[in-house]
């Protein structure tokens, strides 16, 4: 009788807990009373993903933007953070000339991800965390102005190529390096959404090894897979290694991330 005299109780007094629960990390879907809840007493953290649209092999043209988007949804909970709506057009370089690509000029980029990040630290995020998606030069506009908001506004930015810093995660999973819609980036996107991977298109033709510094140039790039070297990094379409690098991938930025945001606290910044 007394266990069941104390089961409303025990619900009432659980209901705050529920009440605790974020709907959605998507800054996109929650709406302004929860984010002010949240934002930024419980929540300091948020996560943009950048890419662009440019030809990537046998997978979609927006896997730049897909990628870090999947990766912002794998890893916001462990890093107990918001994930802003991701910026999809970017700095598209020898590839701008494929069909379905858009370039965005540097002119125009640069005072838009400035605005974006100001937007954020106006929202009260302390550690702003850009998991980018594409490369070339779109990465040193990205830590530019990342850096400058971070001195101007007393903000902490955090900018990371995903391919690039996991390219051990790579070699470990694959045993050979891999490419721009290599085999990482394919089986990243596998791992993801098997619909947006058409092994049927497949031709090995497709990929060409990134000349050495100062051999050549070729604009437009002849192929839409980069090989970051020669005979190495061909799309394999396997699915178990698609979901290990995915995962290992994942691991290896969240951790990065919460040993940044670590050492900033430690150092009182």
């Amino acid at each position: 009788m007394k266990n069941f005299l104390l089961l409303p109780l025990l619900l009432l007094t659980a209901l705050p807990l529920f009440s605790q629960q974020l709907s959605t990390r998507e800054m996109d879907r929650i709406n302004w009373m929860e984010f002010a809840e949240f934002v930024p007493e419980k929540i300091n953290t948020v996560l943009l993903p950048t890419g662009t649209l440019e030809p990537h092999g046998v997978v979609n043209n927006g896997a730049d933007n897909t990628a870090p988007f999947a990766m912002a949804k794998d890893i916001a909970d462990e890093l107990n953070a918001m994930i802003a709506p991701t910026l999809n057009y970017g700095i598209t370089g020898s590839m701008a000339a494929y069909p379905g690509a858009f370039q965005i000029s540097e002119e125009a980029y640069a005072p838009f991800i400035r605005d974006i990040l100001k937007g954020l630290a106006k929202n009260k995020f302390k550690n702003i965390i850009i998991l980018n998606g594409h490369g070339g030069g779109q990465t040193a506009v990205l830590q530019k102005v990342a850096g400058e908001i971070a001195n101007e506004l007393g903000v902490r930015t955090l900018v990371i190529n995903w391919w690039s810093y996991a390219s051990d995660v790579t070699m470990e999973v694959f045993k050979e390096d891999g490419g721009h819609a290599g085999l990482n980036e394919t089986a990243y996107i596998q791992a993801i959404d098997p619909s947006l991977v058409h092994k049927e298109k497949y031709d090995a033709d497709m990929a060409t090894a990134y000349p050495k510094n100062g051999t050549y140039s070729a604009v437009p790039f002849p192929s839409s897979i980069g090989l970051y070297q020669e005979g190495q990094g061909y799309p394999n379409f396997d699915e178990a290694q698609a979901k290990e690098y995915f995962q290992k991938v994942n691991a290896k930025v969240a951790a990065l991330i919460k040993e940044t945001i670590r050492k900033w606290d430690k150092a009182g910044l």
